[in-house]
């Protein structure tokens, strides 16, 4: 395995020669694009039921990686935004093997509007049951609705619309009956002092080409419903419902899908408006007949802010954890999970001042910036990555990072921890002020060898292009050997401004 070196010296890349060389760097500086590596072109059969359908959206064994850029000008449209789905292989990531998708692609139902940031939040699952991962695309604008993909063995096809539901959409089996279900979020506003009823919508699987559900069931369980005219069930009959078999109390954010009490039915982890001016990480439980709501998970709120956060199962107990990113106060939390649920007895909270965490915790570090929580070392525990956008390392400010930590019986450990940035050796690129390396990130085997590996992203790389890099992923952690690099402009992609990478899944 490469060292990975520690974030606080620059130094000098050595052995980064070949990379470095001349026609390297010119495509390296070529605006919007990287072309960090030149993956082989041979295909390469995967093997039999390396990754689950619903990161793999063209059957081929490999999870595929897909970059929302909100940001990007499409049909002259500013901020009308696209998504890129780049194809996993035997070698990773090549982003010549890609398919863009935006209001403006034939098929895609809608139409590019400025400022919609079509791709600011997205939710992959197979819906249909066919064996193929299907992608539904949200927008900033939520009322401009969804849009969903579907797989087939070429990739991504044909285009369904979600009319008034685009804001961020989560795909799992809520349920638990062994199909994809999909819940669907409403516009949201902070209206005043008090939470105000979002439009949602839960629709049972497998859901039609047309998008017709095979049932529509409430969001909120009967036992949850209230509204402030008339509490109780009776709150469907008026308009005062709140938490309804059609709405949430909101504005809610769903960043997250996991099972965190060990029932077979997948939870939804939400940042959620909690009134007062404070918002609170929550989840809402899947169940048979609805979701149901916990309090308020973790010690931390905020006045608006939407902190990073993801499922996982950090310390192999067979209930996944809630992993929770606060880039503002520099900490992240860890609430594990148990039979009733996200625990209120057993959490943990660190930041880089973790034994074991290379690095110095310093103001600005904005640890926690993105996290994604999978079992990238096969032992049956969780790794966490941890986006660290504001670390300043070898004279530069804001230059950015993203480290990996492993996952205990105990929790989370600082033992055998990896940091790294664009100046870790054979890492693509060249670390410059103001990068944020480590906006996003995401854990996907997008080499199908049993390994997650590490795909992180830069908003802010060139200009604010946005860039993607791809570290693959070991038994003892992550490699830089072989890593990837793209923008937007390696993916044919409207390149000024688009903001490529701002979310991986």
């Amino acid at each position: 395995m490469t060292p990975l070196r520690r974030p606080d010296t620059r130094g000098h890349r050595a052995g980064r020669a070949a990379r470095t060389a001349a026609p390297l760097a010119a495509a390296l500086l070529a605006a919007g694009g990287l072309s960090a590596l030149a993956l082989p072109q041979e295909a390469h059969a995967a093997p039999a039921g390396a990754v689950a359908p619903a990161d793999d959206l063209n059957g081929d064994g490999y999870a595929d990686l897909v970059s929302g850029a909100p940001g990007g000008t499409v049909s002259g449209k500013s901020e009308a935004g696209y998504v890129a789905v780049t194809y996993g292989s035997a070698d990773g990531l090549d982003p010549s093997r890609k398919k863009l998708v935006s209001r403006s692609t034939s098929g895609v139902p809608g139409s590019a509007a400025a400022g919609q940031e079509f791709g600011s939040a997205f939710s992959t699952g197979d819906l249909d049951g066919d064996g193929y991962g299907d992608l539904v695309i949200g927008s900033a604008d939520a009322p401009s609705g969804s849009v969903i993909m579907w797989g087939s063995p070429s990739g991504l096809s044909g285009g369904t619309a979600l009319d008034g539901y685009g804001g961020t959409p989560q795909a799992g089996d809520f349920d638990g009956d062994g199909k994809t279900d999909l819940a669907l979020f409403g516009e949201g506003d902070v209206g005043g002092d008090d939470p105000e009823a979002q439009a949602a919508a839960l629709f049972k699987g497998p859901i039609a080409r047309d998008g017709s559900p095979a049932e529509r069931l409430d969001f909120m369980d009967r036992s949850e419903w209230w509204g402030y005219g008339d509490d109780g069930p009776g709150c469907a009959e008026d308009d005062s419902c709140v938490d309804g078999p059609s709405s949430v109390s909101g504005p809610v954010t769903a960043n997250a899908v996991g099972d965190v009490n060990g029932d077979k039915r997948q939870d939804i982890a939400i940042w959620q408006y909690e009134g007062d001016g404070v918002w609170g990480n929550h989840v809402l439980l899947g169940g048979g007949a609805g979701f149901t709501t916990t309090g308020t998970v973790g010690d931390f709120g905020s006045v608006g802010d939407d902190g990073a956060a993801d499922v996982g199962d950090v310390d192999g107990d067979g209930f996944d954890d809630v992993v929770l990113g606060d880039d503002v106060n520099q900490q992240v939390t860890v609430v594990y999970g148990s039979a009733s649920g996200p625990s209120g007895d057993r959490s943990q909270s660190f930041g880089q001042d973790l034994p074991g965490f290379p690095g110095v915790e310093e103001e600005g570090d904005r640890t926690g910036s993105c996290v994604s929580v999978a079992d990238v070392t096969g032992d049956g525990r969780a790794e966490i990555a941890l986006g660290i956008s504001g670390e300043d390392f070898g004279g530069l400010t804001d230059a950015g990072s993203v480290a990996l930590l492993h996952g205990s019986s105990s929790g989370v450990t600082g033992e055998g921890s990896q940091v790294v940035h664009q100046d870790t050796a054979d890492v693509p690129g060249v670390a410059e002020s103001g990068d944020e390396f480590g906006a996003a990130c995401a854990l996907k085997d997008v080499d199908g060898d049993g390994h997650r590996d590490l795909n992180v992203s830069s908003v802010k790389e060139n200009a604010s292009a946005g860039a993607v890099w791809s570290l693959r992923g070991t038994g003892e952690g992550l490699t830089t050997q072989g890593a990837a690099a793209f923008g937007p402009g390696d993916v044919a992609g409207p390149v000024t401004k688009a903001r490529f990478g701002s979310f991986l899944r």
